[in-house]
């Protein structure tokens, strides 16, 4: 009774963000050291919340489910939205091969089997069709994110994996743009109105896209780069996120989907040159808002219902995961890839994925989904994610089985879809140097002379703009975030240099370098001796102390009048 008392005082909606987080937190940190996808954690969390009999004592009401989906939903807007912003056309050029057939066989070949069975247990068609397409989707966070752990982005598989990634990214993009019409579309036929309405829908996206288009070319590109050269850091978070839900509520305001107008608005800024700054702001909110939207999806979760269909919930994970894995290795080795690194890229997507859980989730709004369905589903979507990073490291020793019974495959083709090599991601062993002023301008062209790779990190807009336009490989971000070390390369860089006598920004950005590269080099400035001792405290390799350096040049000069007036 105390407890429930010193509870009630408090509001329930807050009550229960309290407990999701704390939640997501010791969960996550159990799930870190068995080497688990964070994903799950966010499910078993919701999960344990939903039953375990917490709800009941917060006062567990309708009101609160509305407001923990409308925060979940800016969550999946900010998904859509960041997915805009790392969409790159370049990127889909050099692995169209990868996207266009390989996404297009495996969407087909995998959604098919799901719609045949979804039709036998007499499901109305339009949640025959969107059941196809979730389960076919996979889960991009999980696979990539246990590719990049295991050191293996570079693997033709991961190349394969991706090529299909962005091909169910583009998907369900454009399926979404189409939901509502599915659940329409069998009164709209039997009154001749289906032809109308799809004309109508698709001139709605084609005048969104306009201006969207419009917005890029005009007003966007001018905006941040007005806003960047103010230096505010709150303005320009600010400014992104305006820019997010303003293009996303155009969206809505044609009635169209608010993920496509997230999407659009990530595109319609994805080219800027504070493309990586925008990345960098956006990605630690994005995270937060999509915790929640997992965790409120395991609140859906009732323990009691998926207990008493565990066989049915085993079945249909396993028939899922050996089904999408098969077709999708079927598919890698018609495109000509051998059998290891097919299978690597059919492990990593051989799961359900989130992109499966939000349309599952929308088209439950237009259409409740039957309770048995919407259980099995979910349980076999967060079991599969959590199965995925086990199933990718049983690649080699499959790849090993199958070569030993003469299934490897032949010599691969030329990777012909391999990225550039002038493209951040393929720099190793580089340098990235932070400010470019005097001093790092020197830095620069003396790397430049010595034939070493680099990377220049800094906040002047003008510059960033200008260096831009030259093609150096620049990044209009902040040294003080995970991301713009994560987009620099920090993990394959030799020498990290603060060219600026900033200790404070230095000193919060030595933290996140020592996490990600311990076998790094690190210059830094320093203005005063209690800064250089500082620097050095915390792990700076060479620091340069501005006074004493005065102070050297200063000496040589004065000394060098002297000398000069002795000999004459």
């Amino acid at each position: 009774m105390p407890l429930f008392i010193a509870v009630s005082s408090v509001p329930p909606l807050f009550a229960l963000l309290a407990m999701m987080l704390v939640g997501v937190v010791v969960v996550s940190l159990l799930l870190i050291r068995m080497r688990q996808s964070l994903l799950v954690g966010y499910f078993l969390c919701g999960v344990f919340i939903a039953n375990s009999g917490l709800l009941e004592m917060l006062g567990h009401s309708a009101e609160m489910e509305h407001r923990i989906a409308q925060m979940a939903d800016f969550g999946v807007i900010l998904l859509l939205f960041t997915l805009g912003l790392e969409f790159s056309l370049g990127e889909l050029k050099y692995l169209r091969r990868f996207a266009f057939a390989g996404g297009s066989a495996q969407m087909l070949v995998c959604a098919l089997p799901v719609m045949a069975v979804a039709w036998w247990f007499e499901l109305p068609w339009a949640q025959v069709v969107v059941l196809g397409v979730a389960l076919a989707l996979s889960s991009t966070a999980v696979s990539f994110k246990t590719l990049q752990d295991m050191g293996l982005m570079a693997n033709p598989g991961a190349r394969f994996s991706v090529g299909i990634a962005i091909f169910q990214d583009l998907f369900v993009i454009a399926f979404f743009l189409f939901l509502p019409l599915l659940f329409q579309s069998e009164g709209a036929a039997g009154n001749g109105m289906l032809l109308p309405a799809i004309a109508l829908l698709m001139g709605k996206g084609l005048l969104f896209v306009a201006l969207a288009a419009g917005l890029a070319r005009f007003v966007f590109p001018n905006v941040l780069h007005a806003v960047a050269r103010s230096r505010s850091r709150e303005l320009f978070t600010l400014t992104v996120f305006g820019l997010c839900v303003g293009v996303a509520f155009l969206g809505g305001m044609l009635e169209l989907s608010l993920a496509l107008g997230a999407f659009v608005a990530g595109v319609a800024v994805s080219d800027s040159i504070y493309r990586h700054r925008i990345l960098s702001d956006v990605m630690p909110l994005k995270d937060l808002f999509l915790t929640l939207f997992f965790v409120s999806v395991g609140l859906m979760i009732d323990l009691r219902v998926a207990a008493s269909l565990w066989h049915l919930i085993i079945m249909a994970t396993a028939t899922l995961m050996l089904s999408k894995a098969t077709a999708i290795t079927l598919v890698g080795r018609a495109l000509h890839l051998r059998t290891r690194p097919a299978l690597l890229g059919a492990f990593s997507l051989a799961g359900a994925g989130e992109f499966g859980l939000v349309l599952m989730q929308r088209a439950g709004e237009l259409q409740p989904w039957p309770a048995a369905v919407e259980q099995i589903v979910l349980a076999s979507t967060a079991l599969s994610m959590g199965l995925v990073p086990l199933l990718m490291r049983a690649a080699d020793p499959a790849a090993d089985f199958f070569k030993r019974i003469g299934w490897s495959g032949k010599a691969a083709i030329p990777p012909a879809d391999a990225k550039p090599k002038d493209r951040l991601k393929a720099l190793e062993d580089h340098a990235i140097v932070c400010g470019y002023g005097p001093v790092g301008q020197r830095l620069v062209e003396a790397l430049d002379q010595a034939g070493v790779p680099n990377v220049i990190v800094d906040l002047n807009a003008d510059t960033v703009r200008r260096l831009h336009k030259e093609g150096r490989q620049v990044l209009f971000a902040d040294a003080t975030h995970h991301e713009t070390w994560e987009l620099a390369g920090v993990e394959r860089a030799r020498l990290v240099a603060f060219t600026f006598p900033d200790t404070a920004t230095t000193t919060a950005a030595l933290h996140i370098l020592h996490e990600k590269n311990r076998e790094l080099v690190i210059l830094a400035r320093a203005k005063f001796a209690p800064d250089a001792e500082t620097l050095r405290a915390n792990g700076v390799h060479a620091v340069i102390h501005d006074e004493v350096e005065s102070g050297r040049a200063v000496v040589r000069e004065a000394l060098g009048i002297f000398d000069r007036r002795e000999a004459g």
